[in-house]
């Protein structure tokens, strides 16, 4: 696959190395600010991402898309096991409502094979409308832990 595409929206995906500690920092004030976005939308202050550390970020058996403008302002984080597995779609609060998720998770879409798995705070209703807009259904509903609802996505593919 090309280490670049240009999402049919114009924006430019490519894949990020987290080994370099500017990528790495930026990816993780990005994570920051939109899960604080997300946290107070779901009413859930305990996203772990939220007191994640950027060396145990960096240690997750994760691959990573991101949107540069020049340094990264959105990215989607994933596994590649039976199923793609969505980690994390975060975008810079500051970025919102320009199509960069969409893009991301269009260059996913391109650049795998098979289902995809994703989940979302129940009440996380703009990850919600996108997953869904993009062909995910909606699979169920848990809470793993209380003062937590979390919806969760599958698309079929192939």
């Amino acid at each position: 696959m090309a280490d670049s595409d240009m999402a049919d929206s114009g924006v430019e995906v490519t894949e990020l190395d987290l080994r370099d500690d500017r990528v790495a920092a930026r990816v993780h004030a990005v994570g920051l600010r939109a899960y604080r976005v997300e946290a107070d939308l779901i009413g859930f202050d305990g996203i772990p991402a939220l007191g994640e550390s950027v060396a145990r970020m960096r240690a997750l058996p994760l691959r990573w898309l991101g949107v540069a403008a020049p340094e990264p302002v959105a990215f989607l984080a994933y596994t590649t096991d039976d199923v793609v597995d969505v980690d994390r779609l975060c975008v810079d609060p500051d970025r919102f409502r320009r199509g960069l998720a969409r893009a991301l998770l269009t260059a996913l879409l391109e650049r795998t094979t098979g289902d995809v798995v994703v989940s979302t705070g129940a009440a996380n209703t703009p990850a919600i409308t996108l997953y869904e807009r993009a062909g995910f259904t909606r699979t169920g509903t848990v809470s793993p832990v209380a003062g937590l609802t979390i919806a969760t996505f599958r698309l079929q593919r192939g």
